[in-house]
């Protein structure tokens, strides 16, 4: 998830100016099992279970593009497991392309670095499937932790990890709530209507200023460490998002953040392209159960930063 900067991932952004992101890999994750499949044919389980005698049979896009770009094919039986669904805002789809391509390979016996896993997990979501997304989410899976992201004109991606005081960190873990607006939606249309709209002036401007407080806020994380100032910047990053239109917010989520500020949240935004998902605020702790009781008290998912990107955790020894 991006604390700042969403939306300036997209092409007709960061291809006429450099773009940026601070973004944080959060302990929920996807997971991928490769194992060896007895049948000349491909199993892959997932919301419904595929047998696939090709790689052109299989209908989940991403396993269908990993195998050919790993080179992987038949006598496989690949299962997928979401701590979250998709079209939360938590970049689900992303997680996927890059753990994906990391079982894959580590199947095939070879270790890859988190520089080549979002490279590949962005060739395949962007460049082959066309998804109007940008490059961010892929790079917070595959590498972790808390991250400034750079998206360049040349189109390569640079990644620079933030220092902070490992109080910093722990206090914005205890001050932050993850709250689920019950509302699950596509980013597609409202990329796409982006992408387009970044073609004016206004809307463009928008995004340049988004832009600068991810690097405001990168200072304040490896400066002061205030988070009262981090969740002012982040209540300011919301109103500007929120400005762009495109379907990024609606009455029901308006009604939502404004009941949480009266509650006593500092700041906030919808996690990712925006029209639903998880509502991220930031807030003293005493006064976390006043926004949930304001709120309704809905569905959490625990605030907890992971130190590391994707990875390999259990290699079986049974088949060597």
């Amino acid at each position: 998830m991006s604390f700042a900067g969403g939306g300036t991932d997209l092409p007709s952004f960061y291809e006429k100016e450099m773009g940026a992101v601070l973004s944080v890999g959060l302990n929920q994750h996807m997971y991928v099992t490769v194992s060896p499949r007895f049948k000349a044919s491909t199993r892959i389980a997932y919301t419904k279970t595929e047998i696939a005698d090709s790689i052109d049979d299989i209908q989940h896009t991403i396993a269908r593009e990993a195998l050919r770009m790993t080179g992987l094919g038949k006598h496989l039986e690949i299962t997928t497991i979401g701590d979250v669904p998709s079209g939360t805002g938590l970049g689900s789809s992303s997680s996927l392309a890059a753990g994906m391509l990391n079982a894959l390979y580590a199947y095939k016996g070879q270790i890859t670095s988190p520089q080549q896993l979002a490279e590949q997990a962005c060739q395949i979501e962007v460049d082959i499937l066309g998804k109007p997304i940008g490059k961010q989410d892929q790079y917070a899976a595959a590498y972790g932790s808390l991250n400034f992201i750079a998206f360049n004109p040349d189109g390569s991606v640079d990644v620079e990890p933030v220092p902070y005081r490992p109080e910093t960190i722990k206090e914005l873990e205890s001050r932050t709530l993850l709250m689920y607006t019950a509302q699950q939606r596509s980013a597609d249309d409202i990329l796409i209507k982006q992408s387009a709209g970044t073609t004016q002036v206004d809307t463009f401007n928008i995004l340049r200023q988004m832009r600068d407080l991810a690097v405001e806020m990168k200072g304040v994380i490896s400066g002061s460490g205030s988070i009262d100032e981090f969740a002012r910047l982040l209540n300011e990053g919301w109103l500007l998002k929120k400005s762009l239109g495109f379907g990024i917010s609606n009455s029901a989520i308006d009604d939502w953040y404004e009941a949480a500020m009266k509650a006593g949240a500092q700041g906030g935004k919808l996690l990712g392209a925006g029209g639903g998902g998880f509502l991220m605020l930031v807030a003293p702790p005493e006064k976390h159960q006043a926004i949930r009781d304001a709120l309704g008290n809905p569905r959490e998912i625990p605030f907890e930063i992971d130190r590391r990107g994707s990875r390999i955790i259990f290699i079986s020894d049974r088949y060597k």
